[in-house]
């Protein structure tokens, strides 16, 4: 099994016929991923990448079946598509889109709310590399031949490094249930702790690694819930040790400015709820391994 995605997710693509979203919706499908159609307003009923083509997310739900949607939408109409989305019944979306503002994440994060929780969409992003289920489903921009199919999922504010875990796994013959980048913005869609609790009730996921940065309470309050709730090792690592306080660091949520946000502080919070913490980026791999061989 895996979370979020497998090879019968039904996808569709938002901003389909786009040069960006084209590129990455051949790598999806050659990867294996069930994608049914795209929107893209003004060119529905054509065809690209010999799928259809429509002018909004309901006709392309009610058409296909579609379930999740990957968006590749300009930040000026990036919350839009995520309400349209939404509106349209999708149980899943994925935005790439950076330098969307946070007043725009604020207005879609409450448009959600009209809905019950159950019926609720996931939204995964903004600003991130994506979803990946090794050796079934990519819902991203990630280079899928580094993911080995195996039992440890990955959850990231940083794509990179989610890549790097991936890859150094990957030479230690460790492989990957599911992979989510939930991105980098001071407001994300979900959170660590939404997609902890999904590898916590995955039966294939064995252990879980953890990728925070400097900025935010995100990695403290994931932390705390690990300690009360997860029978499952989970390995920890922030990125920024050398961040300067108050300047922003790639990221736009990547920014210290509060007690509790440097990475020394995070991670030190890791340790004291239990988490085995990787010593650098050079380790995750290693760390990760370490986990695994005390399940034995």
């Amino acid at each position: 099994m895996s979370i979020l995605i497998d090879e019968s997710t039904r996808v569709i693509v938002q901003g389909f016929t786009g040069d960006k979203a084209t590129f990455h919706a051949k790598e999806m499908i050659a990867y294996g991923t069930n994608v049914v159609g795209g929107v893209t307003p003004g060119k529905g009923g054509q065809r690209h990448l010999d799928r259809p083509v429509f002018d909004t997310v309901k006709q392309a739900v009610a058409a296909t079946g579609a379930e999740a949607s990957l968006v590749f939408v300009p930040p000026p109409f990036a919350a839009d598509a995520l309400m349209e989305a939404a509106d349209a019944g999708l149980k899943l979306v994925c935005i790439i889109t950076d330098g969307i503002p946070a007043q725009d994440m604020m207005r879609v994060k409450r448009y959600l709310r009209r809905y019950p929780k159950e019926q609720r969409t996931t939204i995964v992003g903004p600003n991130c590399a994506g979803i990946i289920s090794a050796g079934r489903a990519m819902l991203g921009i990630m280079p899928g031949h580094i993911y080995q199919r195996g039992n440890v999922g990955i959850v990231s504010r940083s794509g990179t490094l989610g890549y790097e875990a991936a890859a150094q796994m990957k030479a230690l013959g460790i492989g990957v249930s599911t992979s989510v980048g939930i991105g980098g913005d001071p407001i994300n869609g979900s959170s660590f702790l939404d997609h902890l609790q999904r590898f916590e009730a995955d039966p294939d996921t064995k252990a879980v690694i953890m990728i925070g940065e400097i900025g935010g309470p995100q990695e403290a309050e994931a932390a705390a819930w690990v300690k009360a709730n997860m029978r499952k090792p989970v390995v920890g690592y922030v990125a920024g040790l050398t961040a300067p306080k108050g300047r922003r660091m790639g990221h736009a949520g990547a920014i210290i400015s509060a007690a509790g946000d440097s990475a020394a502080e995070k991670a030190e919070i890791m340790r004291s709820y239990g988490l085995l913490v990787a010593p650098s980026a050079a380790e995750l791999g290693s760390t990760v391994g370490q986990a695994l061989a005390a399940l034995r």
